[in-house]
């Protein structure tokens, strides 16, 4: 872990596995710029996988305790930073406590505040490719593969009250850990879309999965590979649904898995999405929860543009 030290002007943290790599770290300085921040800077903390808890504390306290450390993103580990900072945090917003993770850390004075803004950032993007009542009586799935604090916020965005019977016939969640599987079954038991959850710790299992969904359904990579980490939850041989929206929340690495489904475009007549939206959404929304700024349309789309030009 490379905790930085202490900051002399405004700092961002970005807590990730790799960061160095983010096109944040090249966007950030720009978007500063339109968002009128003033001298500012981003530094990134590089933690591996599930590290011991004593090192999300460390991270924590030290954001807290340093005056000019104004905040973090957090990727990756928005799970167990939760898990194991739960108590340093003064606030945490409801998403972050219904979910068990964090992927906003900011502060108000003294205090550290929390919040999980996935269920939004990962909504906005999906409205993006989804159309409106897309699952409005139609027999789709929606399959996420991975159960990490990504995959809840997307099963809790599809399942809200607001959009009423426009919510896929059931949400199909997939991961290879049972601990953590055990864990989104804990934090989705009041979802109101039926649930399935599958163990499936053999990449073939997913491939079996995937071959049962109806016709126009969703699948989702959440689980980090072919991001941090190089592969694909599913095998070459996996044959995506007709018809279906194929989305890879990643936009860098070498995701396997959204080449896998754009090699079946055509013949599949596949709608295949990468992360990149979901990148910007995610940043900026969490910007401006640290410095404390509102986002005009204006603002937010002067932001896509420079991303675009980093891309």
């Amino acid at each position: 872990m490379n905790l930085p030290e202490k900051a002399t002007k405004p700092t961002m943290y970005f807590i990730g596995v790799t960061t160095k790599n983010s096109s944040i770290m090249k966007v950030f300085p720009e978007w500063a710029k339109v968002m009128n921040l003033g001298d500012v800077e981003i530094k990134g903390i590089d933690v591996g996988i599930h590290a011991p808890a004593e090192k999300y504390r460390t991270i924590a306290k030290f954001i807290k305790e340093d005056p000019l450390s104004m905040g973090a993103l957090v990727t990756t580990h928005k799970i167990d930073m939760f898990n194991s900072c739960e108590d340093i945090f003064d606030y945490l917003d409801p998403y972050a406590t219904t979910l068990g993770e964090l992927s906003s850390i900011s502060k108000d004075g003294g205090k550290l505040i929390g919040h999980a803004k996935d269920p939004i950032t990962a909504g906005k993007a999906m409205e993006e490719f989804i159309p409106a009542d897309y699952w409005t009586g139609n027999d789709k799935y929606a399959c996420i593969l991975g159960a990490g604090g990504s995959a809840l916020a997307i099963a809790v965005y599809l399942a809200q009250e607001k959009w009423g019977n426009n919510v896929p016939r059931r949400i199909i969640l997939v991961n290879r850990s049972a601990p953590r599987l055990a864990e989104a079954v804990k934090r989705l038991a009041n979802i109101r879309v039926p649930l399935s959850f599958h163990l499936c710790q053999n990449v073939s299992l997913n491939d079996r999965i995937i071959s049962k969904m109806l016709m126009g359904s969703l699948v989702v990579n959440a689980t980090g590979l072919g991001k941090d980490r190089p592969g694909s939850p599913l095998t070459d041989d996996c044959l995506f649904p007709e018809n279906a929206l194929v989305w890879e929340i990643n936009y860098r690495g070498s995701l396997e898995f959204m080449h896998q489904a754009i090699a079946q475009k055509e013949k599949r007549n596949l709608t295949v999405e990468d992360g990149w939206s979901y990148f910007i959404y995610g940043w900026t929304e969490v910007i401006s929860e640290v410095f404390h700024v509102e986002l005009s349309d204006d603002i937010l789309d002067k932001c896509k543009a420079i991303a675009g030009n980093f891309r």
